[in-house]
């Protein structure tokens, strides 16, 4: 039997080594192949999709400006008359306060309304220097252009009433003015025949008192 040196059984032994580390090379690339499909997925993965975020609620639009409507003709005339009734149920005492508060306001604000306010209260003094502001009051209203028709009417007939009122009292006034004239009239040829009795009385005494 041969006997084999241990160089024989080192070069035997040499293909096994090689084939160890040979498996072990084979083993990493097996490992970085199947790295790398997983690297490439995680990669090529689409990216998580990203929702825009909602627009901003728009403002609230402003509210819309509220718009007073004038009053009508009517409606002003009718203000006006409700109004001047009442004045009607007022005091003397009352009538003044509401002259001098309605006199303010006129002051302010020089319109027909007021004018008719005013005269109307002047008319409720029931004094002549007041019924000629009264009127002046009423004509400026009736015969003015601009302002409403109907307070203009209105105006213009409270003139005509106060006129007759006033020329009622003027009359009024005339005839007792007359009726006084009248009086002392009579009074005076009263104390004139009183007189006249007095001195013929007189005299006839005297000479019926000589003749004895």
């Amino acid at each position: 039997m041969t006997r084999r040196g241990p160089a024989v059984v080192a070069r035997r032994q040499r293909p096994a080594g090689s084939a160890l580390r040979a498996a072990g090379r084979a083993a990493l690339i097996f490992l970085a192949l199947a790295a790398v499909p997983r690297a490439w997925a995680v990669e090529s993965a689409p990216a998580a999709s990203v929702e825009p975020a909602a627009p901003p609620a728009p403002a609230p639009e402003p509210a819309p400006p509220v718009v007073v409507a004038e009053p009508t003709d009517e409606q002003q005339l009718l203000a006006l008359v409700i109004e001047l009734q009442r004045y009607g149920t007022l005091s003397a005492d009352e009538v003044r306060r509401e002259l001098a508060a309605v006199n303010q306001a006129f002051t302010r604000q020089r319109s027909d309304a007021n004018r008719v306010r005013l005269a109307t209260l002047y008319s409720l003094a029931r004094t002549a220097p007041d019924d000629q502001r009264a009127l002046q009051l009423f004509e400026a209203v009736a015969r003015g252009n601009p302002g409403s028709p109907a307070i203009k009417q209105l105006a213009a007939v409270l003139q005509v009433q106060v006129a007759e009122r006033v020329r009622a009292v003027r009359e009024e006034q005339q005839k007792a003015d007359a009726a006084v004239q009248k009086l002392e009239a009579l009074r005076a040829m009263e104390r004139s025949l009183l007189r006249d009795r007095v001195r013929s009385g007189g005299g006839g005494g005297g000479g019926g008192g000589s003749g004895n």
